[in-house]
């Protein structure tokens, strides 16, 4: 009873920091509340038909919901990108991490904190990573958003901001790769998407697994019981 006791408060604790990650990922959509209103009052409902980017094999046109013909998609479409492109970056961290990979160096000087101290868990990560760190992704995410970096001429990576003239995710302004035939530019478009979606499913898996209480990527045990030791040192 004493093992079930103290497993509660864990579980506990482990769900606050996943409503706590999901709520910091979802804060950074706000920043299009403004553009996506504005684009909601402006444009009609966009429909959309088998060849269009996004409508990939093998579902097609799939809204069960009926919602295509009710809202405003461009809506939808930015948001689905922007939370393929976090899940893209933070499915690769989840790879590099259990793989054995670190930065050198420190993630906080201050705090005497290295890289190489960083556990390997996804909420174990969040907990660990202090807090002013957590600050400054907020700030570089906001500014990057919300396209300050670049017109404050500091640097053209960090993107531009979305805006009515441009098409669903196209924030990457002159630095990005450009195509100028139609038919590598849509399979570029729709295999980021495809790839996106998928990345949507395996971080979530990720975090479902470790709230269950086993490894974010072996939930079965993978060799031996546990988790493989990271192959990179």
């Amino acid at each position: 009873s004493g093992a079930s006791s103290g497993s509660r408060p864990t579980t506990g604790l482990m769900m606050m920091k996943a409503v706590a990650a999901l709520a910091l990922l979802e804060s950074v959509s706000a920043f299009n509340a403004p553009l996506a209103n504005k684009a909601t009052r402006l444009s009609a409902p966009q429909m959309f038909s088998e060849g269009d980017v996004g409508v990939t094999p093998p579902l097609g046109v799939w809204d069960p919901l009926g919602l295509i013909s009710t809202r405003d998609m461009r809506r939808y479409e930015i948001m689905e990108i922007k939370h393929a492109r976090a899940a893209m970056l933070g499915f690769v961290h989840v790879l590099l991490i259990h793989a054995g990979v670190r930065f050198p160096g420190y993630l906080s000087p201050s705090a005497g904190l290295k890289f190489a101290d960083m556990p390997v868990g996804c909420f174990a990560s969040l907990e660990a990573t202090p807090t002013a760190g957590w600050l400054q992704i907020m700030l570089v995410t906001c500014m990057a958003e919300t396209g300050a970096i670049a017109n404050s001429g500091i640097s053209p990576l960090f993107g531009e901001a979305q805006t009515l003239e441009k098409a669903p995710g196209d924030i990457g302004g002159e630095v990005w790769q450009r195509y100028d035939d139609p038919e590598l530019k849509a399979f570029k478009l729709n295999a980021e998407r495809n790839n996106g979606r998928a990345a949507m499913l395996g971080i979530t898996g990720c975090l479902i697994h470790e709230l269950l209480g086993v490894d974010a990527l072996y939930p079965t045990g993978g060799l031996g019981g546990a988790a493989p030791p990271a192959f990179l040192s």
